[in-house]
C-alpha cells in the first residue's frame, strides 16, 4: 500500500437517502437521519476508524467509488485531498468539520487520480453543494473554506489519529 492509503468504513453508501452512524458501544449501525426526497449520497460516505475530528466524531470521508458498496464495508483508499470546512450548528457554535476525499485502491474509473485538483470541476462543485444542502436541511450552515492537497489531507488524518 502507498503511504497515503488508509482503511475506511462506509456508513452511508452511494445512492442512499439515509444517514447511518456506526455506534461503537452497540457495535452496529444506527439510523441517524433520513434525507429529504431527492437528496442522496453522491458517493460512499463513511469514517476513518481510530480518528477524532473537532466535532468529537471520527473523521469523515467521501469515497469516489464507481458503484457504491454497503454499510460497514471496509476498503483501502488512497487519499487525494480534502475539503476544509466550517460548520455552524443550530445553536451558533462554529467548528471545523472537514471532509477527506479518497479513492478505493481497486478503483478503475478513478485509478489515475492522485490529487483532488485532478478531478473535474463539476464533480468538486457537486460535492461542495451536496455537503452544503445536506447540512442546511439539518438547520446548520456549512461552507468550504479550502480545497486541500493529498499531503494536507494526510496531515489532517495524522493530527486526528487516536493513540
Amino acid at each position: 500500500m502507498e503511504t497515503n492509503t488508509i482503511t475506511v468504513m462506509i456508513e452511508s453508501p452511494k445512492g442512499f437517502g439515509q444517514k447511518f452512524d456506526f455506534d461503537e458501544k452497540e457495535n452496529r449501525f444506527r439510523l441517524n437521519k433520513i434525507l429529504p426526497a431527492g437528496l442522496v449520497f453522491p458517493y460512499d460516505f463513511g469514517m476513518i476508524p481510530h480518528t477524532k475530528g473537532e466535532d468529537g466524531d471520527p473523521l469523515d470521508i467521501i469515497v469516489l467509488e464507481e458503484r457504491g458498496t454497503f454499510p460497514r464495508c471496509l476498503m483501502d483508499c488512497r487519499i487525494i485531498g480534502a475539503f476544509q470546512c466550517e460548520q455552524t450548528e443550530r445553536d451558533g457554535k462554529r467548528m471545523r468539520n472537514d471532509r477527506i476525499v479518497g479513492v478505493p485502491d481497486v478503483s478503475q474509473l478513478f485509478s489515475e487520480i492522485k490529487e483532488l485538483a485532478e478531478l473535474p470541476e463539476s464533480i468538486l462543485n457537486q460535492l461542495e453543494h451536496f455537503f452544503k444542502n445536506y447540512n442546511e436541511q439539518a438547520g446548520k450552515h456549512f461552507r468550504v473554506i479550502a480545497r486541500l492537497t493529498a499531503a494536507q489531507a494526510q496531515k489532517l488524518i495524522e493530527d486526528g489519529t487516536l493513540t
